[in-house]
């Protein structure tokens, strides 16, 4: 080792023991807030460290906002530094209700040890991260442009035209008109429903349905309905009785392995749901998320109804990284007029250039396509082994899916998929209960399971263990 980078070593752990010298202070309250903190030379002195060293801490501790620099007068404490946060001891309360927020709570907010079957994305080293990392060191040898500015309000025209070229291959008539980039699927759902809802109106949704639609549109102060979902879609028969009876805005659904069922929408319920749709208000969202874990192509409501009731959404978070995000919108030229002055009002601009390019870069090559082929091949295997393990405790899938991460699952008889979650968060491993997904609360007996994060034994030994109590 160079002794240059000794040097650097000690004088990061020199400067680290004073941050935590006077963070130590502020949080045992011998310095209140607006107190003075010793000069540099002083606390130099107390501390046997050199004045460079103390600068260092202080202004380490002014970017973290528990002190505060006054020009002539020193540093001081700032009002934040009464309650100083340390994010790596921020946690989710664990007794909170378990509603359609408290999955992604759990999931996002785990640290690495905690095992987590009930989230809604892939194993890191699933993911392409060598094809990412050459993809990133592309982009920085882009020009200033791309790394500085914002993106355009459509956004990357590279990766528009590779969309377009993929909704062709469905047999969608799409021009660049019918098309933008957003900064997620989410994002992209938030911006139909700012653009198309209003407070009070009502939205349809599968019950079971994705637990963030319920979320997002709890946010938008709707009516949310349920129409139950089966293996071939939704229930046609109450989908018809619900638009006369209700009117719906929206529907939104996912047509290809359905989240959390992994069902998959038949051709025939496909015709009937657009049929009844016609002539009327309700307009379709289209969330095709999951489209490319599918074996082969199946039904798309976009694709029979041509973009002019039904809307198109989808990103590559769960294919490719959900780090670099972005999302798309796929509708009639008029409505994508709209939806692009409302992202500038709301995001100025469309997603981040870069994170735009970054997709466009994986997509651009075959590497993307051997990728998906991949994980197919071992999802196939993953899902076999994990509906196995299941039965062995007497949790049986809903159905068997063409492709996906999921398995819909039924519990024993009698057994409350929140209270097994709740005792599995405790031991450290997250599910996913069936209420969260459930806009009528009848999926108490149902766990989501995502298969990818099923092969650490640990997580069929806490399983066994709370289905026990």
């Amino acid at each position: 080792m160079k002794a240059g980078f000794v040097s650097d070593v000690a004088a990061g752990t020199r400067i680290s023991e004073v941050v935590a010298a006077i963070g130590g202070r502020i949080a045992s309250r011998a310095l209140a807030p607006g107190d003075r903190l010793p000069s540099i030379r002083r606390f130099a002195a107390s501390m046997g460290v050199s004045p460079s060293t103390v600068v260092e801490a202080y202004d380490r501790l002014a970017a973290e906002g528990l002190i505060r620099a006054q020009r002539g007068s020193g540093f001081y404490v700032s009002n934040a530094g009464l309650h100083p946060l340390k994010l790596a001891e921020a946690e989710t309360p664990k007794a909170r209700a378990v509603d359609p927020f408290w999955v992604s709570r759990q999931s996002l907010d785990a640290d690495a040890a905690v095992l987590k079957p009930g989230c809604g994305w892939l194993p890191a080293d699933w993911m392409p991260d060598e094809a990412l990392r050459r993809a990133i060191r592309s982009l920085a040898r882009s020009d200033g442009d791309l790394l500085s500015y914002y993106g355009s309000t459509r956004g990357s025209q590279a990766l528009r035209r590779l969309l377009l070229g993929r909704l062709a291959e469905e047999g969608i008539e799409a021009g660049p008109d019918h098309l933008m980039l957003t900064s997620s699927g989410t994002q992209a759902l938030d911006l139909i429903c700012r653009f198309l809802l209003r407070p009070g109106d009502t939205v349809l949704i599968d019950d079971p349905c994705y637990f963030n639609f319920q979320a997002l549109l709890k946010a938008h102060q709707v009516t949310v309905v349920g129409v139950p979902y089966t293996p071939s879609g939704p229930d046609v028969a109450t989908f018809e009785t619900v638009l006369n009876a209700v009117r719906p805005r929206l529907y939104i659904t996912n047509s290809a392995i359905h989240n959390p069922t992994g069902a998959t929408l038949s051709p025939q319920v496909a015709h009937r749901l657009l049929n009844a749709a016609a002539g009327g208000e309700t307009i379709l969202v289209e969330d095709d998320i999951f489209a490319d874990f599918e074996p082969e192509p199946s039904t798309r409501l976009a694709a029979l109804d041509g973009l002019d009731r039904v809307i198109r959404i989808g990103s590559f978070s769960k294919t490719l990284s959900a780090s670099a995000r972005c999302g798309y919108i796929a509708a009639r030229p008029d409505w994508i007029e709209g939806l692009v002055d409302l992202q500038i009002a709301t995001n100025f601009g469309g997603p981040s250039p870069m994170s735009s390019e970054i997709i466009a870069h994986m997509l651009a090559g075959g590497g993307y396509r051997k990728h998906m082929e991949e994980l197919r091949r071992k999802l196939v295997r993953v899902r076999r082994e994990t509906a196995d393990r299941l039965s062995r405790l007497g949790i049986e899938p809903w159905l068997s899916p063409r492709g996906g991460f999921y398995l819909w699952c039924r519990l024993p008889e009698g057994v409350d998929s929140g209270e097994v979650a709740q005792a599995a968060v405790a031991e450290g491993v997250v599910l996913a209960p069936g209420n969260v997904f459930s806009v009528s609360q009848n999926a108490t007996g149902f766990m989501r399971f995502n298969v990818a994060h099923m092969l650490e034994p640990r997580v069929y030994d806490v399983l066994a263990a709370v289905l026990r109590r």
